[in-house]
């Protein structure tokens, strides 16, 4: 019995899938080699609610909460968005260019978006996150690096420096390090 492929057009079956209007194609010719790390919760500090689900979706009602308002209007999106628990979300095809890290630079290139994947974490910049989170992340990025020539990993605030802070202090690189394997080469330096 033949087992189904872990990647179908970029959509990887062991998430749910909800489709993002937030994305558009790749410049021809990108190398999709990188993976962005990110971390939100909406209202901020707040867990396990529709939110983040609904913002990548341009479904929020920006009158649900005050916060809301400082982020109205806003159209982003992540390819993939995993909850405290581990439970893993895609939201735009990993062959797409997912709309995740604005003005950007990294490894000498700029537009990040261009190749590389986005992956938000549920969670504050600068508090720690959920063993079942790094857990969930490794097996995403080694999956991803079968699919895609991916061979680097790095912060929100690595690729904006002065304009992004997250993950933040609370990320564990180090434990990113120990569970993927791979080269030191491969993360941020800091």
């Amino acid at each position: 019995m033949a087992l189904a492929p872990l990647w179908t057009q970029g959509w990887y079956r062991p998430a749910r899938h909800l489709a993002s209007p937030n994305f558009g194609p790749r410049p021809a010719g990108a190398c999709i080699d990188l993976v962005v790390v990110h971390s939100i919760s909406l209202p901020p500090g707040e867990y396990g609610g529709p939110h983040v689900l609904q913002l990548f979706t341009n479904t929020l009602d920006w009158d649900a909460h005050p916060y809301f308002q400082q982020i109205r209007g806003l159209e982003v999106s992540a390819h993939f968005f995993i909850r405290r628990d581990g439970s893993l979300w895609q939201f735009v095809s990993a062959d797409d260019r997912a709309w995740h890290a604005g003005s950007s630079s990294y490894r000498g290139r700029s537009n990040c978006n261009d190749d590389s994947i986005g992956i938000e974490l549920e969670g504050l910049e600068g508090n720690t996150f959920e063993p079942a989170q790094y857990q969930t992340l490794c097996a995403l990025c080694q999956d991803l690096a079968q699919a895609y020539p991916i061979a680097h990993i790095a912060g929100h605030e690595h690729i904006a420096p002065g304009r992004k802070e997250d993950p933040g202090s609370g990320f564990d690189w180090a434990l990113l390090r120990q569970q993927m394997h791979w080269p030191d080469q491969c993360f941020p330096s800091t």
